[in-house]
């Protein structure tokens, strides 16, 4: 795919990305497929997706509680549960604002580590990772963002997304559902979204702008980006799915470019 090569105009060290269908078929690749990126906040719907796991094998209900009073494993994933970004603290009832959190991610970690009696790092490597083959990826400290990949691994994370073979469809349909419709809150570096929609560890575009996906990007693409210049979203409607990841921190850069690239993308498909 020649929209591809566009990752070489990025002002950024190292690039690659690649474009794949639910069936695993990779329409096409660009730059060091193989190079092991940090991946930022795109660790989380890996985190997310052992959660899943954890829920499907019956060691925890979606909505039992966790984190604050009052929040459960639910309000974790859709960043509902009041916790702050960076902070163990609660700033506001769950379920009321969407707030963007890091800390969120770590409780659910621990959680699903008491559950399980497994580290949460294992817990993603066995639940995840080693059935999908993703034996570059590691988890090296937060759930929340301490994830190291390369483009060839999440490429299968992104064919199992659209096709899921390690999760019941139903199970990833609610994953990709918004979760606590009509929520407001702050998407972190494009500001106030009204509503700002999401389902269980993943962003759901629907009529956010600005936006780090594309103008050409159906309501229901849903993904995540990172703070390390990293992103992969699936667009149910297109019927694939895009992994870039590069090696300089998300900023103006990185907002401009974005969106011409994934417009690119898909008017090539």
């Amino acid at each position: 795919m020649q929209s591809l090569a566009l990752i070489e105009n990025w002002p950024v060290p190292t690039a690659a990305a690649a474009v794949v269908r639910a069936d695993g078929t990779v329409l096409g690749t660009h730059g060091p497929t193989a190079h092991r990126f940090p991946l930022a906040s795109v660790t989380k719907p890996l985190a997310a997706y052992a959660v899943l796991v954890a829920y499907e094998e019956g060691a925890i209900e979606l909505d039992e509680p966790a984190g604050p009073e009052g929040s459960t494993v639910r309000h974790l994933l859709a960043h509902t549960s009041g916790l702050a970004f960076d902070e163990h603290r609660t700033t506001s009832e769950p379920g009321t604002r969407r707030l963007y959190s890091n800390a969120g991610f770590e409780v659910l970690g621990d959680h699903i580590e008491k559950a399980t009696d497994i580290p949460f790092a294992e817990y993603l490597r066995q639940a995840v990772l080693e059935p999908l083959g993703m034996s570059a990826t590691t988890l090296d400290g937060s759930p929340a963002k301490d994830g190291v990949s390369t483009v060839d691994d999440l490429v299968r994370f992104a064919a199992e997304l659209q096709a899921p073979r390690l999760l019941d469809p139903r199970t990833v349909a609610q994953a990709m559902t918004v979760q606590y419709p009509g929520t407001k809150g702050v998407l972190p570096g494009y500001g106030h979204q009204n509503p700002n929609d999401w389902g269980l560890g993943f962003e759901i575009r629907d009529h956010k702008s600005p936006h780090w996906t594309g103008s050409a990007s159906s309501p229901l693409t849903f993904g995540h980006f990172g703070q390390s210049g990293t992103f992969l979203w699936v667009d149910p409607a297109a019927g694939v799915a895009c992994v870039a990841l590069a090696d300089r921190a998300f900023g103006p850069w990185a907002a401009e470019a974005w969106p011409p690239f994934t417009d690119a993308v898909l008017s090539e498909l």
